[in-house]
């Protein structure tokens, strides 16, 4: 049997709140009373909200069932649509509007790139997706079937790497091309006096080095947003085959990655609750470690640095070395055990994420130096599971009450919307500010 403490007229499960008082809250301005006060003011206001909207979602699918049901012939499109109208399950478009949103990350909203998501139960997969910001371009040729082929067994093949040298350097030719010549037939690389040489095409496409100017240990350029690293390590096994010494190509891969409570974990109680939690602080406090063990070795998993290089004009280049991390709430279906409301109702998950969720993030919106997740002050939530417009205005509604309990910045939370059920021209006018 769950072990619940009293909490603010709540019922919570021991762990989750010894997780919360001795792990979350240290470090925050957010004291425990102010915590529990307003944790149990939002449950206790929105909670109804939230059986409304789904007694809603259960009617409407009631009206739809019922209405199948009653036909001989499968209806054709355009009566389909009246009857969905009819029953306000497609709504009216509404009048234009105008989002204006601030503080976004450039992973967001420059920078182009693919996402990943990942289980936030399992924190090495968690380690493996954010630091997947940075990859090798010459580990994913050699390891895979890109080529053509797989790799044999049996350590290191010069011939397999020869291969997936020219296949890399073909792609800098398409990528970033030289003034003269292909990357094919280069010696070597320089960055002296805050000049990439060779020459490319388009000169604004060098970004930096690291190491000696005129023998760089590394230079980064840069091809449609993202970033392109050049290392050089003449002496390694793969730059002493390479008459440019070149070891090894690094591009930006994964510019943000989900971390996930939903979908793709099973958090049934509050034990599963307390460690997706603790995990999403490791994360978010930047001290994550997992002991992988893997070929027989065991190692410490954890978090990568940032990229430190010299710009062109000699001035110091920071580059982030991590995904930008989102977290994905639960939808407004789900109960959990972990809490419980005066009445000894279940209170909805989703709610309990939003609380939990963005009090962890705040460690790092403290953060001015090291592993921070975003440099704009901006915490980013991903909403599944809604079913239009009502339940969008009740998301931006949730973390609106959210940001005033913990004192945030009013749309320091940023909600990624997904209306997976009613997709509609829906009337979002009401829901302007979940754009945030």
């Amino acid at each position: 049997m769950q072990d619940y403490v009293e909490r603010a007229e709540l019922r919570v499960a021991r762990c989750l709140a010894d997780f919360i008082e001795s792990e979350a809250l240290p470090g925050l301005d957010v004291d425990a009373e102010a915590f529990w006060t307003g944790f149990s003011a939002l449950l206790h206001d929105l909670c109804p909200k939230n059986r409304d909207l789904l007694a809603r979602r259960a009617a409407l699918q009631d009206e739809i069932d019922a209405w199948y049901r009653s036909r001989d012939v499968a209806p054709g499109p355009a009566e389909t649509e009246k009857f969905l109208r009819d029953i306000g399950y497609i709504v009216d478009e509404g009048a234009d509007f105008v989002i204006d949103t601030a503080n976004v990350d450039p992973e967001i909203a420059t920078i182009p790139g693919p996402q990943l998501v990942v289980p936030i139960s399992n924190a090495r997969y968690a380690l493996n997706a954010a630091n997947a910001r940075w990859g090798s371009l010459y580990d994913a040729l050699y390891g895979t079937d890109a080529l053509g082929s797989l790799p044999k067994g049996g350590g290191y093949d010069p011939a397999r790497g020869a291969e997936a040298i020219a296949w890399t350097r073909r792609h800098l030719d398409r990528a970033l091309p030289l003034a003269v010549g292909s990357w094919a037939d280069i010696e070597g690389l320089s960055a002296a006096d805050g000049v990439f040489a060779p020459a490319l095409a388009d000169p604004s496409s060098f970004a930096g080095y690291r190491g000696d100017p005129a023998s760089p240990d590394a230079v980064l350029l840069v091809a449609n947003g993202q970033h392109i690293e050049i290392v050089v390590e003449r002496s390694g096994e793969v730059g002493k085959q390479d008459k440019a010494g070149i070891a090894d190509v690094r591009i930006e891969a994964a510019i943000s990655a989900i971390m996930d409570c939903e979908d793709s974990i099973a958090a049934v109680d509050a034990e599963d609750k307390t460690q997706a939690y603790r995990n999403w602080l490791g994360l978010m406090k930047g001290d994550l470690t997992e002991e992988v063990a893997k070929g027989g070795r065991s190692f410490v998993r954890a978090l990568k640095p940032d990229l430190e290089f010299v710009a062109p004009d000699g001035a110091a280049l920071t580059l982030k070395g991590r995904a930008l991390m989102l977290v994905r709430n639960v939808g407004h279906l789900m109960t959990n055990s972990a809490v419980l409301d005066r009445d000894g109702n279940e209170a909805f998950e989703g709610l309990i994420d939003a609380m939990v969720t963005a009090t962890i993030a705040m460690h790092d919106l403290a953060k001015t130096e090291g592993l921070r997740n975003s440099t704009e002050g901006s915490v980013y939530v991903v909403k599944p599971k809604m079913h239009g417009p009502e339940e969008v205005a009740f998301a931006d509604e949730t973390f609106s009450r959210v940001e005033m309990a913990l004192g945030l910045p009013q749309y320091a939370v940023k909600l990624g919307i997904m209306d997976e059920e009613r997709r509609t021209s829906a009337n979002l006018k009401e829901c302007i500010r979940a754009a945030r």
